[in-house]
């Protein structure tokens, strides 16, 4: 499923159809369900939160080096904040959508090479 949250952001790198909120909410959403993930492989159950900062916790705490993707928290507030409210950045940046793509990519590489076959 992260994968398809994935995918999703993939076709709105270039759509000014959908706003950062839209693009934010699908990145939180794969870094969480990879995250996730990732927990259950290693086999923890893991927590009932939307919150990337806690999942990347409980995944250190089982072991897991996830100090490459500390930085992913931040999506967190895409997941419950910008859902009902509008993303505004104070150094009137938008959302680095490539980048973004990159992160979440990247974390689903990660994970994926630790999952069963």
């Amino acid at each position: 499923m992260a994968m398809k949250d994935w995918q999703a952001l993939q076709g709105m790198l270039e759509s000014p159809l959908f706003a950062d909120e839209i693009v934010g909410f699908h990145a939180q959403q794969a870094i969480e369900k990879a995250l996730k993930a990732w927990l259950s492989a290693l086999g923890f159950e893991p927590p009932h939160t939307h919150d990337l900062g806690r999942l990347l916790l409980a995944l250190e705490d089982g072991g897991a080096e996830v100090i490459a993707f500390r930085s992913l928290a931040a999506y967190s507030a895409f997941g419950v904040q910008f859902r009902y409210e509008a993303f505004e950045d104070d150094s009137e940046e938008i959302l680095d959508r490539l980048k973004v793509i990159e992160e979440v990519g990247f974390l689903l590489r990660t994970v994926e090479a630790h999952l069963p076959d």
